[in-house]
């Protein structure tokens, strides 16, 4: 559903179990920033006046700049008081601001007050219609206080019920909770205390993720590095929650303005054409050939423009852009660092951020929000990458995927069994496999109990590694079949590929992987387990 509006257009869009309204600022001479623009932020309540049952903000401006829950509901509660005070058209009756026996300028000065307060600076600061009633109901009272004419005492009890009834229900509004520490010396049209309560996520208009791409505040950094040469990387403690934060920058933040146009330009002719089904049998073939089209693509739309760009420049672009159409976005960078071991997105979609567990930082919570567009795009993908069903029928979903820089286990399942949509978790294997050797250096395993394994597997003795989800069976696997003699022929049966047997053949193993039907798909053109043996 579209609203025209005289000045700016706005939609509301169902993303989930969110309404989210996306207000248009394509053209305008600001941005749009709530925290910086009292303009903005008027704008915003008379939207959501206009539409109380709204989630999310969003405002597109060449980027979306997007307002989360949390702070959409602040904005709500100011809403739903503006609307309350105003829709009650006995707020401005002289039997609110005083009585009939009042002088017409009194009532007239009580009247500009309130509807000042109320009609302007309620919506453009409410922080500041909060300060300026304190003021005005600590005046009445002195005023009320020293006075002793039983009608003038009448009139401004008239007045400060109504200042009173406006100020508590302010006072209840998260919005005043969160700057009460800010509140001594607030002067009006000060925004500073804006921009510590609302911080909005920064998307490029060609993603669907919403990134932070503010740090926390409170936060104090842990660690700082970089992914290859323009993705810089930091962890953060933030007191506010249990686990660390991890704060990845990607270089699609650090492009020109021009350099965005051309993404946004490139991307919509390059979704234009759709990938065939048969061509993600072969990804990296595939990904090589979005990546020249691209690359030429932009170069074109860069000469069309009078704009001079390098070799390297237009090799970053064209990476970026295939990243985001058909690559998996933000989560490919993520996955490159060699420090995440497994990458988990929870439903509800679009909701919740990703969660990273890092080697040397354990649990942290990411910067990153998925869409739902981005679930719905990830899970197409999945299933013509593993040729293996993904619905109702068979909710769970294995498979591996091979992406620039890292080789993961991916694992995904939709409703019913979860019923808020889609759940993805990615393991990403080691770039350099597991030996005997690195488990006894990193203290998993003690050189007798190594010697005596590489002894029985020297004897031809069957073994079986077992153990829990997660609990290293199939990196502990890799290091027993290191040690086997390379003159031996290998056979590795399994339903999702994780053996390193590129590393192996690389070795000069003579090795060959065979895939069979996971054990929880039902039917499908994949060989069953016990065939496969």
């Amino acid at each position: 559903m579209a609203y025209e509006q005289k000045e700016r257009d706005y939609e509301l869009v169902q993303s989930g179990e969110e309404t989210v309204i996306k207000i248009n600022y394509e053209g305008k001479p600001y941005s749009p920033s709530i925290e910086d623009n009292p303009m903005v932020m008027m704008d915003a309540i008379d939207r959501l006046t206009e539409n109380p049952s709204v989630s999310r903000i969003t405002f597109s401006q060449r980027r979306h700049f997007n307002y989360s829950y949390e702070q959409t509901q602040m904005l709500m509660q100011i809403a739903k008081i503006y609307s309350y005070f105003v829709k009650n058209k006995q707020v401005l009756s002289v039997n609110n601001l005083g009585s009939q026996a009042d002088s017409q300028e009194l009532l007239a000065q009580r009247f500009e007050t309130l509807r000042y307060i109320l009609y302007t600076l309620l919506k453009v600061d409410p922080i500041g219609a909060y300060v300026e009633l304190k003021r005005v109901i600590r005046m009445e009272n002195i005023g009320l206080k020293n006075t002793k004419d039983p009608r003038a005492r009448d009139s401004y009890n008239s007045y400060l019920k109504i200042l009173n009834q406006l100020f508590e229900e302010l006072d209840k509004t998260d919005l005043i909770n969160s700057s009460r520490e800010y509140l001594s010396g607030y002067t009006k049209e000060n925004r500073d205390v804006y921009k510590m309560i609302f911080r909005p996520t920064v998307t490029p208009d060609f993603m669907f993720s919403r990134i932070q791409a503010s740090p926390p505040l409170d936060g104090k950094q842990l660690a700082i590095y970089k992914i290859g040469k323009n993705t810089d990387i930091a962890i953060y403690d933030a007191p506010s929650d249990i686990k660390n934060v991890y704060h990845i920058t990607p270089p699609e933040f650090k492009l020109s303005e021009d350099k965005f146009e051309l993404l946004s330009l490139a991307k919509s002719v390059l979704s234009e054409h759709k990938p065939r089904e048969e061509e993600f049998l072969n990804p990296e073939k595939m990904r090589a050939t979005f990546t020249n089209i691209g690359t030429d693509l932009i170069r074109d739309l860069a000469e069309q423009r009078g704009l001079q760009y390098s070799p390297e420049e237009i090799q970053e672009i064209a990476e970026v852009l295939v990243r985001h159409t058909v690559g998996f976005g933000v989560i490919e960078l993520i996955l490159q660092d060699e420090n995440v071991q497994d990458l988990t997105i929870n439903s509800p979609m679009g909701q919740v951020p990703i969660f990273v567990l890092h080697s040397e930082h354990n649990e942290c919570v990411s910067n990153i929000v998925p869409s739902k567009d981005d679930f719905e795009s990830w899970a197409t993908k999945f299933r013509l990458l593993s040729g293996r069903p993904l619905d109702e029928a068979n909710p769970i979903l294995d498979t591996e995927v091979q992406l620039p820089g890292s080789r993961n286990r991916v694992s995904i399942i939709t409703k019913p069994l979860n019923p808020f949509g889609y759940g993805l978790s990615f393991r990403r294997h080691r770039d350099i496999p597991w030996t005997l050797p690195l488990f006894i250096k990193n203290g998993m395993v003690s050189p007798l109990g190594a010697g005596l394994l590489s002894f029985l597997i020297d004897g031809s003795r069957s073994i079986l590694v077992a153990g829990t989800r997660s609990s290293g069976k199939t990196s502990f696997l890799g290091s027993l079949l290191l040690e086997i003699m390379r003159r031996y022929r290998i056979l590795t049966i399994e339903d999702t590929l994780e053996i390193p047997t590129d590393a192996m053949r690389k070795l000069g193993y003579n090795i060959q992987p065979l895939k069979v039907r996971a054990a929880l798909v039902k039917g499908g053109s994949e060989v069953p387990a016990d065939e496969g043996i």
